[in-house]
């Protein structure tokens, strides 16, 4: 009985002999030419009914190649594509008179928006005038007339049907709050 060593050796031995023997068999069936394969695919062509295959130069696969140039990116890394600077135009001495950019407006910036919501509006015959009903949104509600004073911030300018129009006390800005619903 065979060793298990001796077993492998003989497995190997015969699978190089088949491997061997396989690349003697395809390396001796080729064609010497190198102008036969465009030959052999013409008189197949032909053979077939077909035309002739025309133009196929196998010869210049086998011509000399350019270098290649350097990378521009790496496609394992996740990178923005570097963007070229614009040019810029040259820009004169000194500036012209009455050309350019306009100044940036400068001043206060804008007062924030008024943080109440108009939620609903009174009718008051006896008490003469119609009373806004305010809220913040915080669970607190307040209600005034024209001329009065909210949260000690606004002053309610007018009131309509389903419109209340009011302003910082201090005259920064007014804003006109719509009627909405809850």
């Amino acid at each position: 009985m065979m060793s298990g060593t001796a077993r492998r050796l003989l497995v190997l031995g015969g699978a190089a002999a088949i491997i061997a023997g396989t690349l003697v068999a395809f390396r001796g069936e080729g064609p010497a030419d190198p102008a036969a394969p465009a030959g052999l695919a013409a008189s197949a062509a032909e053979s077939a009914g077909g035309a002739p295959v025309a133009g196929v130069r196998l010869d210049l696969l086998k011509g000399p190649r350019g270098e290649l140039g350097d990378a521009e990116r790496n496609p394992f890394r996740f990178e923005a594509r570097a963007e070229p600077e614009p040019e810029r135009p040259a820009m004169p001495d000194a500036p012209r008179p009455g050309v350019g950019t306009p100044p940036a407006p400068t001043g206060p910036p804008p007062p924030p928006p008024i943080p109440l919501r108009f939620i609903g509006l009174v009718e008051a015959p006896t008490q003469a005038g119609r009373v806004a009903i305010l809220s913040d949104g915080r669970g607190n509600v307040f209600h005034g007339r024209e001329g009065d004073i909210i949260e000690g911030r606004y002053r309610v300018l007018t009131l309509g049907a389903d419109v209340a129009e009011l302003a910082y006390l201090d005259g920064r800005g007014r804003q006109t709050i719509r009627l909405s619903g809850q």
